[in-house]
């Protein structure tokens, strides 16, 4: 049943924070950093707060202090070992409710997705999600910004009536986390006990399991050749392939070459997929959608080969090339295999 409260008893920003393997999340730490400019922005008093859910948390608490936290809850319980929704909805649902953020901030990753609007329902507010950028607006609501319409434009989404307002964002949309003085931080251990006895254990986790990357990971590759819509066919995406192996870097991809079955989930680039900051980035077929630029704008060069000279890529573009790529891909691919891939990547 959904509850009555006064608004402005909820105060302050927490960070959902997840754990990767023996160490924070990317997005979770950029995420605290994000969550130290609205508190700047906003001149709020009460700390920003990162809530960690698992097992063996004992050293993380500096670390999410490093990048913007002031205060941390650890939920250290065995149950936790594995995320599992339910559980972890009734923990936060149970913080929310003793401590009344007013802000919940969350990574849009496989968990964060699943677990944001499942803590939204319980706490009967509202989600955006897959956000570009975070702001306050002089009422000190949070506004959320996230594509619209297919990408074509930005909307703003407010949730001005309830509490907490709630956002998960991508990682490497907000850009890298900084690096904070933490020599004094609060650390809380919260007790999950009584949320965990609601808990019905209809889903449980036995493990996990990692698809192995081939190659450079998206994230880390100096060059980046993304396929779309105007390399989704067979033959074409090997010529997207072939480049980004001569290039020694990563292929990424907009929506259409993954439907197709030729690219891989992680291989997606933009407010869906992933953000990258390669040196070179080079765009093949693509028509250039909001959501995909909000994932690769901040390349250090941006090369775009299209055969429609009005592709909204080119408005973002350092180098335009209208051509079809089945005919220039190849001529490109000959001549960089009597050259160094140095000579792209001195661009840069």
């Amino acid at each position: 049943m959904k509850q009555s409260y006064k608004r402005e008893d909820y105060r302050g920003i927490w960070v959902i924070a997840e754990q990767d393997g023996d160490r924070i999340s990317r997005v979770s730490l950029e995420l605290l950093t994000k969550a130290r400019e609205l508190k700047e922005q906003g001149k709020l008093a009460e700390p920003v707060t990162a809530v960690l859910l698992g097992t063996n948390l004992a050293d993380f608490p500096a670390k999410l202090a490093e990048a913007g936290a002031e205060a941390v809850i650890l939920v250290d319980h065995a149950a936790l070992r594995y995320f599992r929704n339910e559980a972890y909805a009734l923990i936060i649902k149970e913080l929310v409710e003793e401590r009344k953020p007013s802000v919940i901030l969350m990574g849009a990753t496989a968990a964060g997705s699943d677990l944001a609007p499942t803590v939204g329902a319980k706490l009967w507010t509202g989600v955006a999600a897959h956000c570009v950028d975070l702001k306050l607006n002089d009422q000190g609501n949070l506004v959320a910004v996230v594509p619209a319409f297919g990408g074509k434009v930005l909307g703003d989404i407010l949730c001005p009536e309830l509490r907490p307002q709630m956002a998960t964002v991508r990682p490497g949309i907000l850009g890298k986390a900084l690096c904070f003085p933490h020599d004094h931080y609060q650390v809380e251990h919260h007790d999950p006990a009584a949320a965990l006895v609601k808990d019905k254990g209809l889903v449980q986790a036995i493990g996990v399991s990692y698809e192995p990357v081939q190659g450079v990971p998206l994230e880390e590759a100096e060059v980046v050749v993304a396929g779309g819509f105007g390399a989704a066919t067979e033959e074409n995406w090997q010529l997207v392939e072939t480049l980004a192996g001569v290039l020694g870097g990563a292929v990424g991809c907009t929506r259409p070459p993954l439907d197709e079955g030729w690219a891989r989930d992680y291989q997606m680039i933009g407010t869906s997929g992933k953000s990258v900051r390669p040196k070179v980035y080079i765009g093949v077929g693509i028509s250039g959608a909001t959501h995909h630029v909000c994932g690769m704008k901040d390349a250090g060069l941006i090369i775009s080969i299209n055969k429609d000279e009005k592709a909204p890529i080119f408005e973002v573009s350092d180098i335009r090339v209208t051509a079809d790529v089945a005919t220039i891909l190849p001529l490109v691919i000959e001549g960089l295999q009597k050259n160094s891939q140095d000579e792209v990547c001195r661009l840069a």
